[in-house]
Formats: structure tokens, sequence, C-alpha cells
């Protein structure tokens, strides 16, 4: 299944939800963040599509009101694989953790919390994973500012 299919097919699962394409990438289905994880359920679960492999999740940051959280599944047995992604409001990054769908979602959780702040409600242990415990801020986000960087005036 492409892309375009595996949308179709979601909308006919959710028909009170858009499942678009996204315009920047043509293997990637925008999933609305209401339907997370049931989205991923269906996914996963339905003969179909058959997406039992979790191959990884990252964020993007796009200061100043978004950040978007891809997702990375595949089929083993169907031989296809797709990008999901979801657009989260910068200021409350919030997404229901998926780690009881995939195992291997559990680390990729904890890195985005940890670098990007986005928070995974239901994540059975979400802390820091690479910054120490009492790190202040996230530094993968485009506005972080590291408390020993020196700006060197223009």
């Amino acid at each position: 299944m492409k892309a375009v299919q595996i949308a179709e097919h979601l909308a006919a699962r959710f028909p009170d939800h858009d499942f678009e394409i996204d315009p920047l990438n043509e293997q990637c289905v925008l999933v609305p963040l209401t339907l997370i994880p049931q989205c991923f359920e269906f996914l996963r679960d339905d003969p179909e599509t058959d997406m039992a492999y979790f191959d990884f999740s990252t964020c993007v940051d796009r200061p100043p009101t978004r950040m978007d959280l891809v997702y990375s599944l595949y089929s083993p047995h169907k031989k296809h694989r797709a990008q999901f992604k979801v657009i989260l409001d910068r200021d409350n990054a919030c997404v229901p953790t998926i780690s009881h769908l995939w195992e291997n979602a559990n680390w990729n959780e904890r890195e985005i919390y940890d670098l990007y702040g986005v928070f995974f409600p239901g994540h059975k242990d979400l802390r820091r994973l690479m910054m120490p415990e009492d790190w202040e801020g996230h530094p993968l986000r485009k506005d972080y500012a590291h408390p020993n960087m020196v700006v060197r005036p223009d």
C-alpha cells in the first residue's frame, strides 16, 4: 500500500476525520492528534495494513507555533512502509503514548521528551534519556540557549 491508499483506508475506518498526504512528503499521512493511539492500533492490527513494526519516531521544531511529530511504520508481511505526522501546539506539545503498542516506542518517546519537551501522557517511565535529570530545558528546540553558550555579536 502507498501512503495515499493508507490515508483512504484510515478515512474509511475513521470517517469523521481527515487524512491528507503531507505536501512535503508524499509517503507521509497527516493524522489528527485526537486519533492517537487508536489510529496506530488500527494500522498495527488491521489485516490490510498489518503495520506490525514500529521503525522510529522523531520530532521537528517549527517555531513559533508548532512541532511536528513523525512516526515511521512498516509491515514485514505486506512490505509497505509509511510515515505519519501529527502536528502539535508548540506551547502545549502533548500526545498520548503509543509505547503500549510497540515496546521500542518507549525509548523514542523518552528521547523526544528529553530533547524537545514533548509530553506523552500514559507513558510508564517518561524521564530524561540523554540529558542529566537536573538539566533545564530541551536542547533540540530551536529557541534553546545553552547556559554556557557564548553569543557573538554580529
